[in-house]
């Protein structure tokens, strides 16, 4: 209550009521927001209202923010139908962004990817806490307002995420890598261990440790990679093709018994694997780096960008408009030991960044 008034709660939206979008319905209404949703199944409508996923089926014109994570196809029929009958942000979390950022540039709409997922599919699968210490990267267009940016950066950290800024091109090259080929490569592998399981049946009974943790990923729902494949076509096939390459060069190793280049290999890829960041946590320790911007579309982007390109992540950010000039304020909250970083690289790009040390 407030001033003898209730509160009303902020109003979110779903479109697409599967893993990711159940999950992102519940961790909204854990946040407070009052969260209606839709999808082109009404059982599942009917399961997300009995499980109190969503309090509404439906399209509230006044959402705050509007979650279009239906299946890569129907992405951009989703964000213009969201943006015509809401007046809020808009974002999707689909897995590919290049395409949907050219198609459905608007200055409302934030183009973003959840880096989570889980062997489970569907509804039934969500749940709040999927995003928690997860990469969330959001890729704005060149029309993405710096508002609407800032309110989706604000949001994927209340969910527990830790916001990356990507172009959508920088996205789909990196998420080819680390995401879509090792889905490809997992399915391939489970499949040869497959046939050959015909042949010696106790080789999947043997299939523990390893080969198990590599393969996990293959046992998530098929429908999705095709269209996910064909939209970043490139990428995919540029990493295919470096894939192929070193298997044929550790196949000529082992067919010529060359030890130490073996071992040599095996001991890169060991530090590199345990080089890869698990989760993020806040550091003991943090600085407030200020920033004066243009007051224009793109700026708030670009320095998030810098941040994501230096490795520093950015805990908090606002930003304070000027009613004096076209300038503003960006004040950004990073961990100490990397604001030296920042404001280097925001220095060499032409920036005046200040950094204070917080008690």
């Amino acid at each position: 209550m407030s001033n003898g008034e209730p509160v009303v709660p902020m109003t979110a939206g779903v479109i697409g009521l599967g893993l990711i979008g159940g999950s992102v319905a519940l961790a909204l209404r854990e946040l407070g927001y009052d969260v209606w949703g839709t999808d082109v199944d009404p059982d599942v409508e009917r399961h997300a209202l009995e499980r109190q996923i969503v309090s509404r089926i439906g399209v509230v014109e006044s959402s705050r923010i509007t979650v279009v994570a239906t299946p890569a196809d129907h992405i951009a029929d989703g964000v213009r139908s969201a943006l015509d009958a809401t007046s809020g942000v808009v974002i999707d979390v689909g897995s590919v962004k290049a395409q949907i950022a050219e198609r459905c540039a608007d200055p409302r709409f934030v183009p973003s990817h959840p880096m989570a997922g889980s062997e489970q599919s569907g509804l039934a699968g969500a749940r709040p806490d999927l995003f928690r210490g997860a990469s969330w990267v959001i890729s704005p267009t060149t029309s993405t307002s710096d508002d609407a940016f800032a309110t989706v950066h604000e949001l994927v950290a209340a969910l527990g995420s830790d916001p990356v800024t990507l172009s959508p091109e920088a996205h789909d090259r990196m998420v080819a890598m680390v995401s879509h080929v090792p889905h490809l490569v997992a399915a391939t592998l489970m499949n040869i261990a497959g046939r050959r399981s015909d042949e010696h049946l106790a080789m999947l009974r043997l299939a523990a440790g390893g080969f198990r943790d590599m393969t996990r990923i293959a046992s998530g729902s098929p429908t999705i990679w095709p269209s996910i494949c064909f939209q970043n076509d490139s990428a995919i096939l540029e990493v295919l093709d470096q894939v192929i390459n070193e298997l044929g060069d550790m196949r000529n190793l082992v067919a010529g018994h060359k030890a130490p280049e073996i071992l040599e290999r095996l001991e890169r890829a060991r530090d590199a694997r345990a080089n890869l960041p698990t989760t993020y946590a806040l550091p003991p320790n943090l600085s407030e780096v200020r920033v004066r911007v243009k007051d224009q579309q793109g700026e708030l982007a670009a320095v998030t960008g810098l941040a994501a390109e230096l490795d520093v992540n950015i805990y908090d950010l606002e930003i304070a408009h000027s009613a004096e000039g076209p300038t503003g304020v960006l004040v950004l909250l990073v961990g100490s030991s990397s604001a030296d970083v920042l404001k280097g690289g925001l220095l060499a790009r032409g920036y005046r960044p200040s950094l204070r040390p917080l008690t």
